[in-house]
């Protein structure tokens, strides 16, 4: 999708993009990943010990029932919380070690995060939604924004509602919306949070296929899940449970 990529100039290792880095290695690789959270009376361990990696054009699942550690381990994995012990590596960038600052700019550049609950800005119109990611990014133009947004928004077949507010359309329509803006700065690597979760089964199996086809074209995605349905159509799944990796399925699938 490289008719989207707004990039910076920036030579600084926390600007760079991951497709400028050396390829034919993990895009991400984790290693001895703790985390723990610390109060008066005890210590709660969320993660203890994960280890893994993954390669580009990956669509992963991260499978596990509700408390496992899958949010945790996505919040480490985009830098919005910090871990207590082991390395993420996302492209040649040590993100264990990026403060708050530089893990923003770093995050803005190369990973999109869409969620389930959309975390659309409801006094905003759905091209605004898009284009605001690229202004928080730097990459605002009025008029190259505008048309890459409304391109984004074609994408995910919903350009005819460019203008309306995210209350005036489907549920199914708004997730479509939050794919195209995390999107918006053309990242490499999309995080999918319970992406699925709000949505009934047949609006679930689009938004899904809309990963397969970004994948197909250079995307990775890591698609955090308690829901079953997709399991054979992922690249790799890796179950988790009491913050560690297992085989052991968390819950029924089809075989």
């Amino acid at each position: 999708m490289g008719v989207f990529k707004l990039t910076s100039a920036s030579t600084n290792i926390h600007h760079r993009r991951i497709s400028d880095l050396e390829p034919g290695k993990p895009l991400i690789r984790i290693r001895g990943v703790r985390k723990s959270y610390k109060s008066a009376a005890s210590e709660f361990l969320a993660l203890a010990g994960i280890d893994f990696d993954v390669f580009p054009g990956e669509l992963i699942g991260i499978l596990g029932k509700s408390g496992a550690g899958k949010t945790t381990l996505v919040n480490m994995i985009t830098a919005t919380d910090h871990l207590t012990a082991g390395e993420i590596w996302v492209g040649g960038v040590a993100v264990h070690k990026l403060r708050e600052n530089p893990a923003a700019a770093w995050r803005g550049k190369n990973l999109g995060v869409v969620y389930q609950s959309f975390h659309l800005i409801p006094s905003l119109s759905l091209i605004q939604n898009v284009m605001l990611a690229m202004d928080f990014n730097g990459n605002y133009t009025p008029l190259r924004s505008r048309e890459c947004a409304l391109d984004l928004l074609s994408e995910m077949e919903i350009a005819e509602h460019a203008y309306k507010l995210p209350g005036d359309i489907s549920g199914g329509q708004q997730q479509r919306v939050a794919i195209a803006r995390a999107l918006a700065n053309d990242p490499p690597i999309l995080v999918a949070d319970e992406p699925t979760g709000r949505l009934d089964s047949a609006t679930a199996d689009t938004i899904f296929s809309i990963f397969e086809k970004l994948c197909s074209r250079g995307h990775t995605i890591l698609m955090v899940s308690h829901d079953p349905s997709f399991f054979r159509r992922y690249s790799r799944v890796l179950w988790i449970a009491d913050g560690k990796l297992t085989d052991e399925p968390q819950f029924p699938v089809e075989e």
